[in-house]
Protein backbone atom coordinates (compact mmCIF):
# COMPACT_ATOMS: atom_id res chain seq x y z
CA UNK A 1 0.00 0.00 0.00
CA UNK A 2 1.55 3.57 -1.06
CA UNK A 3 -0.25 5.66 2.04
CA UNK A 4 1.95 6.12 5.10
CA UNK A 5 -0.71 4.97 7.50
CA UNK A 6 0.43 6.42 10.49
CA UNK A 7 1.53 9.66 9.18
CA UNK A 8 -2.06 9.72 7.39
CA UNK A 9 -3.56 9.37 11.31
CA UNK A 10 -1.62 12.48 12.38
CA UNK A 11 -2.79 14.39 8.95
CA UNK A 12 -5.93 13.99 10.41
CA UNK A 13 -5.42 14.45 13.78
CA UNK A 14 -6.36 10.80 14.92
CA UNK A 15 -4.81 8.40 17.38
CA UNK A 16 -5.66 5.04 17.66
CA UNK A 17 -7.31 4.27 20.94
CA UNK A 18 -6.10 1.53 23.40
CA UNK A 19 -7.71 -1.68 22.24
CA UNK A 20 -11.16 -2.29 24.13
CA UNK A 21 -11.04 -5.13 26.04
CA UNK A 22 -13.41 -7.94 25.58
CA UNK A 23 -17.32 -7.77 26.79
CA UNK A 24 -17.72 -11.44 26.25
CA UNK A 25 -16.34 -14.85 25.30
CA UNK A 26 -14.06 -13.33 22.22
CA UNK A 27 -11.21 -11.83 21.06
CA UNK A 28 -11.27 -8.30 19.42
CA UNK A 29 -9.40 -9.17 16.22
CA UNK A 30 -7.98 -12.92 14.58
CA UNK A 31 -5.79 -12.87 11.57
CA UNK A 32 -6.86 -15.60 9.47
CA UNK A 33 -4.71 -16.16 6.26
CA UNK A 34 -4.24 -12.33 4.42
CA UNK A 35 -7.06 -11.29 6.18
CA UNK A 36 -8.05 -9.99 9.94
CA UNK A 37 -11.42 -10.21 10.88
CA UNK A 38 -12.44 -7.28 13.40
CA UNK A 39 -15.61 -8.03 16.34
CA UNK A 40 -17.91 -5.49 16.37
CA UNK A 41 -16.55 -2.47 17.88
CA UNK A 42 -18.56 0.12 20.00
CA UNK A 43 -17.83 3.50 20.59
CA UNK A 44 -15.99 3.62 23.56
CA UNK A 45 -13.82 6.61 25.78
CA UNK A 46 -11.34 5.80 28.39
CA UNK A 47 -12.77 2.44 28.54
CA UNK A 48 -16.64 3.91 29.30
CA UNK A 49 -19.48 3.97 26.63
CA UNK A 50 -19.61 7.33 24.88
CA UNK A 51 -23.13 7.43 24.33
CA UNK A 52 -26.34 5.49 24.59
CA UNK A 53 -29.75 5.58 23.22
CA UNK A 54 -31.14 4.90 19.91
CA UNK A 55 -30.46 7.02 16.88
CA UNK A 56 -33.65 8.71 15.52
CA UNK A 57 -34.59 9.22 19.29
CA UNK A 58 -31.91 10.23 21.81
CA UNK A 59 -29.35 10.40 19.66
CA UNK A 60 -29.27 12.29 16.28
CA UNK A 61 -27.67 10.92 13.15
CA UNK A 62 -24.98 13.18 13.07
CA UNK A 63 -23.73 12.30 16.50
CA UNK A 64 -24.39 8.88 15.51
CA UNK A 65 -22.26 9.36 12.11
CA UNK A 66 -19.80 10.93 14.97
CA UNK A 67 -19.77 7.88 17.06
CA UNK A 68 -19.67 5.30 13.70
CA UNK A 69 -16.29 7.21 13.12
CA UNK A 70 -14.93 6.46 16.40
CA UNK A 71 -15.95 2.39 16.13
CA UNK A 72 -14.04 2.23 12.88
CA UNK A 73 -11.35 4.18 14.81
CA UNK A 74 -11.35 1.32 17.75
CA UNK A 75 -11.52 -1.26 14.40
CA UNK A 76 -8.03 -0.13 13.00
CA UNK A 77 -6.25 -0.39 16.87
CA UNK A 78 -7.82 -3.77 16.54
CA UNK A 79 -6.40 -4.90 13.34
CA UNK A 80 -3.14 -3.26 14.50
CA UNK A 81 -3.11 -5.28 17.82
CA UNK A 82 -2.28 -8.62 15.44
CA UNK A 83 -1.48 -7.06 12.07
CA UNK A 84 0.50 -4.03 11.86
CA UNK A 85 -1.78 -1.32 9.88
CA UNK A 86 1.53 -0.66 7.42
CA UNK A 87 0.25 -4.40 6.00
CA UNK A 88 -3.37 -3.37 4.95
CA UNK A 89 -3.10 -4.24 1.52
CA UNK A 90 -7.22 -2.92 1.39
CA UNK A 91 -10.50 -2.93 3.11
CA UNK A 92 -12.59 -5.56 2.33
CA UNK A 93 -16.11 -5.11 4.07
CA UNK A 94 -17.78 -3.30 6.43
CA UNK A 95 -20.89 -4.15 8.58
CA UNK A 96 -22.34 -0.99 10.41
CA UNK A 97 -24.96 -1.84 12.92
CA UNK A 98 -27.34 1.05 14.64
CA UNK A 99 -29.87 0.94 16.87
CA UNK A 100 -32.48 2.82 15.47
CA UNK A 101 -36.03 4.46 16.57
CA UNK A 102 -39.34 2.81 14.65
CA UNK A 103 -39.45 5.36 12.21
CA UNK A 104 -35.43 5.57 11.39
CA UNK A 105 -34.33 5.10 7.79
CA UNK A 106 -30.71 6.62 7.49
CA UNK A 107 -28.84 3.91 8.62
CA UNK A 108 -26.51 4.35 5.41
CA UNK A 109 -25.57 7.72 6.45
CA UNK A 110 -25.04 6.66 10.14
CA UNK A 111 -21.91 4.11 8.92
CA UNK A 112 -20.55 6.70 6.28
CA UNK A 113 -18.88 8.05 9.10
CA UNK A 114 -17.02 4.76 9.20
CA UNK A 115 -16.90 4.25 5.44
CA UNK A 116 -15.38 8.07 5.35
CA UNK A 117 -12.85 7.24 8.23
CA UNK A 118 -11.48 4.70 6.31
CA UNK A 119 -10.98 5.90 3.17
CA UNK A 120 -9.66 9.23 4.74
CA UNK A 121 -6.48 6.88 6.10
CA UNK A 122 -5.96 4.18 3.20
CA UNK A 123 -7.17 6.32 0.06
CA UNK A 124 -8.84 4.33 -2.38
CA UNK A 125 -7.54 0.96 -0.36
CA UNK A 126 -9.97 2.11 2.20
CA UNK A 127 -12.88 1.70 -0.60
CA UNK A 128 -15.02 -1.31 0.63
CA UNK A 129 -17.95 -3.63 0.16
CA UNK A 130 -20.54 -2.79 3.00
CA UNK A 131 -23.39 -3.49 5.07
CA UNK A 132 -25.90 -0.95 7.22
CA UNK A 133 -28.52 -2.46 9.28
CA UNK A 134 -30.78 -1.29 11.05
CA UNK A 135 -31.67 -3.39 14.82
CA UNK A 136 -34.02 -2.29 17.81
CA UNK A 137 -31.18 -2.59 20.43
CA UNK A 138 -27.49 -2.93 20.92
CA UNK A 139 -25.07 -4.39 23.36
CA UNK A 140 -24.76 -1.97 26.24
CA UNK A 141 -27.33 0.06 24.50
CA UNK A 142 -24.90 1.55 22.45
CA UNK A 143 -26.19 3.45 19.31
CA UNK A 144 -23.44 1.86 16.11
CA UNK A 145 -21.53 -0.92 16.38
CA UNK A 146 -18.94 -1.66 13.88
CA UNK A 147 -17.12 -4.59 12.26
CA UNK A 148 -14.40 -4.80 9.72
CA UNK A 149 -12.50 -7.30 7.47
CA UNK A 150 -9.12 -5.80 6.00
CA UNK A 151 -6.72 -8.02 3.81
CA UNK A 152 -2.90 -7.70 4.94
CA UNK A 153 0.57 -8.79 3.15
CA UNK A 154 2.02 -11.52 4.51
CA UNK A 155 5.55 -11.10 5.25
CA UNK A 156 6.86 -14.36 4.15
CA UNK A 157 8.87 -16.37 6.55
CA UNK A 158 12.14 -18.25 5.78
CA UNK A 159 11.55 -22.10 5.11
CA UNK A 160 12.58 -23.98 7.92
CA UNK A 161 16.47 -25.90 7.22
CA UNK A 162 15.68 -29.43 6.74
CA UNK A 163 19.11 -31.31 8.11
Amino acid sequence: MSVDVRRRLAELGLRLPEVSPPKGAYVPAVLSGGFVFVAGQIPMTDGELTQTGRVGAEVAPARAKELSRQCALAALAAVDSVAPLETVVRVVKVVGYVASAPDFTQQAGVVDGASELLVDVFGEAGRHARSAVGVGILPLNTPVEVEIVVQVSQTRRPSPVVS
